[in-house]
């Protein structure tokens, strides 16, 4: 959805990925070593009113990589229309998009083939890659309806040797993602990666783990996790404690790659987005709609879509 002005290089750090680790032994706790404040709205299309949460500035990409930029659309009523709001026709190449439908229902359908419509709770998993155009509106039902519509995208970075591999879509209901249990109070549900011997039903490229946590009381925990991984929060409604500090929604945070452990105390009705991965270690360049890792690379991918090689709807 989002496009990104501008061309920029980056080189990240490898690592090693494991999540809850339940070994009981000594482990360093993770610090917050970048906070992100809600930008100011902005209209992606006429369907999206979003805050940008993340993106791909070589100051904060090597802490949150591979993720590569988040739009979060909060809470926001949409009157009854005949038209179906959203973004029209646009390309991809070189990554990943993952639509969440915390409310509302979006309609996806891409030049290869892929689409579908997910409602309250599901999930669109877009693996761009050589290159697809696609479209995201408002399904046609929530547009005559009507209603609150709540939203996350998130770009996820491709390997190099995955970028131009084939497209894929996959479409998953809310229904579909295993639960687990964190303490007495706290609900995760996995989307992707495994947790606790229960593997998330969207498939990835590289080592993620993406799920989300809700706190029906107050409630202390910890997550466990392995060195030398990129851990991001997002604080979608309640409020967390983190390092002795309280913070309300529409809070990020990325950690650091050292230690294997994050406290947090959170009230009740607070939910939260994890995303914990393996850094890629490779250069990329993004520009637009398009993440490679060359500027050459660039370059063909816009001399592609321009010549129709990504197809069209």
């Amino acid at each position: 959805m989002k496009k990104i002005s501008g061309l920029m290089s980056i080189i990240t750090l490898s690592g090693c990925f494991n999540i809850f680790n339940q070994e009981k032994k000594m482990t360093k706790i993770k610090k917050i070593i970048h906070h992100q404040i809600p930008t100011e709205q902005h209209w992606v299309g006429d369907g999206f009113f979003v805050h940008t949460m993340m993106q791909p500035h070589p100051n904060t990409y090597p802490m949150t990589s591979p993720f590569i930029l988040m739009d979060y659309a909060p809470p926001r009523h949409f009157s009854s229309s005949t038209i179906q709001k959203g973004v029209g026709e646009h390309p991809h190449r070189g990554f990943e998009t993952v639509t969440f439908a915390y409310q509302g229902e979006i309609t996806h359908r891409d030049s290869a083939g892929g689409g579908g419509t997910i409602g309250q709770g599901d999930v669109q998993w877009m693996t761009a890659a050589r290159g697809v155009v696609h479209e995201e509106l408002h399904s046609k039902e929530f547009s005559v309806r009507g209603g609150e519509f709540e939203m996350v995208q998130l770009w996820v970075n491709l390997p190099k040797n995955k970028k131009m591999s084939t497209p894929r879509y996959q479409g998953v209901k809310d229904k579909d993602f295993p639960r687990f249990k964190l303490g007495e109070n706290c609900e995760g549900r996995l989307i992707a990666g495994e947790v606790e011997n229960k593997n998330g039903p969207c498939l990835s490229h590289s080592p993620i783990n993406v799920f989300d946590l809700t706190f029906n009381q107050d409630e202390d925990v910890e997550l466990n996790l392995k060195e030398a991984t990129n851990t991001v929060l997002f604080v979608l409604r309640g409020q967390v404690e983190l390092e002795s500090k309280s913070y309300g929604a529409k809070n990020l945070f990325a950690f650091s790659r050292e230690g294997e452990k994050i406290k947090i105390h959170a009230q009740a009705d607070t939910k939260i987005l994890v995303l914990n991965g393996e850094p890629i270690d490779e250069p990329i360049f993004a520009y637009g709609p398009f993440v490679m890792n060359t500027r050459q690379e660039i370059i063909e991918a816009i001399n592609d879509y321009q010549s129709g090689k990504m197809g069209h709807l």
